[in-house]
């Protein structure tokens, strides 16, 4: 092939053997994998059983409830790891295939293991600093009755944090492991069936989503039943239960920082390889999208895993976490408040839903099944009707476990049919999730008048379609806005109606209710997931079909499914969005308690007539537009360095656009990688920087003032 290069004698692209070049170097493998790897099975395995007793006994030792926590994780990691079996054992086809995804999942893997280098190094500097901050902070008095020493609160928060990182990095790792596997044997099933390549990319983004949301509860079930062994919680001189939750909060911080950076890193890549590829491709040279001699295309495929898997998997890792802290925070406040017999139901129930979310979300993922008798010739089905039917009959457990759940737990003497109320606060969190599922789905899915609105735009011109295009992305936040608004103050009236009143006969399940919701409406996350992970997957399928040349009939399957996961893409940032609002008054309200316990003194409202918080507010709102732009601006400039690159290998290599010479996709490759890994980090600074900035004493101008004037 080398010599027929050289010479120039090549015939006709189709009737070649097509081989792409190979860019793996060596598999990758993280260290922790590597270290597992290096241990003998049987040890391995006396290890895991001892780790799963040490971790039941904890378990048993704090709480019955943790020991139903920890078995139904444990069954969805056995679950998870069949799923994978069953996925990796479908054939990967052709060698053309191979090759095409053994480069696209080498520069996903490479690109991970430099960006998440970074990531660590940045994690283990802020562990220092927070290390820092709690050995000199002052200590809340429920936690200085109780004999917690500053040091150990601070060893507590520093190992909590590194964890949540730790566990949110693996979240990410995995979201891009299956889906790097799974694309070419999807494109091969479309050789066969559209039903059969549905059914690999939902198993396979299944996998993934199973061990994110198995990992964000597992996590947090180890560290409470730790703490609370370790600490002695409950007996006589130490801390009550309801302020352990507070110890937690290390690791929301430790997952939520890693999100940050992944999402930023993996949105710069996957936007700016998708930009540089279309418009030189597609644009300037017309030549079809993923089509093999643009030499950006295995960029633009490998952002679709580094961007919509690896980082959706520690975004949505991210959200589940907060938002069960938060809850459990909530919870452990109001059962104080109430004094409440046994406070561990309202503690742990958050724990518990999403408990149930993997079972219920292993049913929808299984109910999606191939047909035996499928053949291409059959009429292809609709792939978002099947997706839908799975979720509406997740839809429909989730509101039965959620009434079991809320029974089971939140049943108190003190307000008999309290229960029932917050069960109500859950049904109206899960309605929110399906109307966001519905909103977005109308306003991306095709076959809705919207995007048939901008496709007719398109015809007079770019100006009318971006004239359009943003307009229709304007309207489009209007419904989410009103559908959370509406379920944060129903959900509020139900909680503050539910009976239960503190000392002074005050309501104060309303913020419990809020968080209830919130509950409710991720009590489906793990099946939303797997949704989300559907669309990358069937994205680099399709590319790969493309790349390798297969007849149109395979392409035609490739095609409807990616279509139907750009839509199931939005779909999770409309569903991710809306629950990050959701948790976000809860993360405030859990706030406002621990500056009440710090203050010793109610912090009920917070006053915007007082100047500092007025611009506090004025400065919050100003980041968004900031950080924004500081992430748009480095999409352009990343993608004008692809551009630029891609002009640079047509001109000098004419033989391309004739099948006479290979693209360096390696080239393009590095370009993006380089690139984002750099601009990631002054966005991602601004958001960790800022609150700190502005969280320091406003000085007094007036002082200056006079200082400067008897100086002048």
């Amino acid at each position: 092939m080398d010599d027929e290069l050289e010479n120039g004698n090549l015939g006709p692209y189709a009737d070649r053997p097509r081989t792409f070049p190979n860019m793996r170097s060596k598999a990758y493998n993280p260290l922790i994998f590597r270290i597992l790897m290096g241990i003998n099975f049987r040890v391995l395995l006396i290890l895991l059983f001892l780790g799963l007793g040490v971790v039941f006994y904890i378990g048993a030792r704090t709480s019955p409830i943790i020991v139903f926590v920890f078995s139904v994780c444990i069954m969805s990691f056995l679950l998870s790891i069949y799923l994978t079996k069953w996925v990796l054992s479908k054939d990967e086809g052709p060698p053309e295939m191979v090759q095409i995804s053994d480069a696209i999942r080498d520069g996903a893997e490479g690109f991970f293991r430099t960006q998440y280098g970074t990531i660590s190094k940045m994690a283990l500097l802020l562990a220092l600093v927070i290390l820092f901050i709690y050995l000199f902070r002052n200590l809340t008095p429920q936690q200085e009755s109780s004999g917690l020493r500053r040091s150990t609160s601070a060893f507590i928060t520093v190992a909590a944090f590194l964890l949540g990182a730790l566990c949110s990095g693996i979240a990410g790792y995995v979201g891009m492991w299956v889906s790097v596997r799974a694309n070419v044997r999807v494109s091969s099933a479309a050789r066969r069936s559209a039903r059969e390549a549905l059914q690999i990319a939902v198993r396979a983004g299944g996998f993934s989503a199973l061990v994110v949301v198995g990992m964000a509860v597992i996590g947090i079930a180890i560290l409470y039943a730790t703490f609370y062994v370790w600490l002695g919680v409950d007996s006589q001189g130490s801390m009550k239960v309801t302020d352990l939750p507070l110890l937690l909060v290390g690791y929301g911080f430790g997952a939520s920082f890693v999100a940050l950076f992944a999402q930023l890193g993996g949105g710069i890549y996957t936007k700016a390889a998708d930009v540089g590829a279309d418009l030189v491709g597609k644009v300037e040279q017309g030549i079809p999208e993923d089509d093999p001699r643009n030499p950006a295309v295995i960029a633009d495929l490998v952002g679709d895993n580094v961007g919509d898997c690896a980082a959706r998997g520690a975004d949505l890792f991210e959200s589940i976490a907060a938002e069960i802290i938060s809850a459990m925070i909530l919870g452990g406040t109001m059962a104080r408040h109430c004094k409440i017999e046994d406070p561990s139901g309202f503690i742990l129930f958050p724990l518990v839903i999403h408990s149930f979310d993997l079972v219920i979300s292993s049913v929808g993922i299984f109910s999606i099944r191939g047909k035996p008798d499928s053949s291409l010739k059959s009429p292809i089905e609709d792939p978002m009707a099947i997706l839908q039917k799975g979720y509406s009959l997740t839809i429909v457990l989730s509101v039965l476990t959620f009434g079991l759940s809320t029974r089971w737990l939140l049943y108190t003497e003190r307000a008999p049919s309290a229960w029932f109320n917050f069960a109500l606060c859950g049904l109206v969190g899960i309605i929110t999730a399906y109307a966001f599922v519905w909103i977005t789905k109308y306003y991306t899915d095709y076959k809705h008048e919207p995007v048939r609105t901008l496709a007719l735009a398109s015809t007079t011109g770019h100006g009318t379609n971006i004239i359009a295009g943003v307009s229709l992305g304007l309207e489009s936040t209007a419904l989410p806005v009103l559908v959370i608004s509406l379920s944060i103050v129903s959900a509020f009236w139900l909680g503050h109606t539910s009976g239960l009143v503190d000392k002074d006969g005050n309501p104060t399940g309303g913020l419990f209710g809020t968080a209830v919701a919130t509950m409710g409406m991720l009590s489906t996350a793990a099946y939303i997931l797997t949704m989300d992970m559907f669309g990358p997957i069937a994205d680099n399928a399709g590319g790969i079909v493309e790349m390798s040349q297969q007849p149109e009939s395979v392409r035609e399957i490739t095609d409807v499914l990616d279509a139907v996961g750009n839509t199931t893409k939005a779909t999770t940032k409309g569903f991710a969005i809306g629950s990050a609002a959701l948790a976000s008054f809860l993360l405030f309200s859990a706030y406002m308690d621990e500056v009440a316990a710090f203050a010793q003194e109610p912090f009920k409202q917070v006053d915007i007539a007082i100047p500092e918080v007025f611009v506090g507010g004025l400065l919050g709102s100003m980041l968004i537009f900031l950080f924004s732009a500081w992430a748009c601006s480095a999409v352009g400039r990343t993608a004008q360095e692809v551009v630029n690159e891609v002009r640079r290998q047509f001109i000098e290599r004419p033989g391309i656009m004739d099948y006479k010479e290979k693209p360096d996709y390696g080239r393009c490759v590095a370009i993006v990688a380089s690139a984002s890994l750099r601009e990631m980090i002054k966005p991602g600074a601004l958001a960790i920087v800022s609150p700190i900035a502005v969280g320091f004493p406003v000085p007094d101008f007036g002082l200056l003032y006079w200082a400067s004037s008897t100086w002048g």
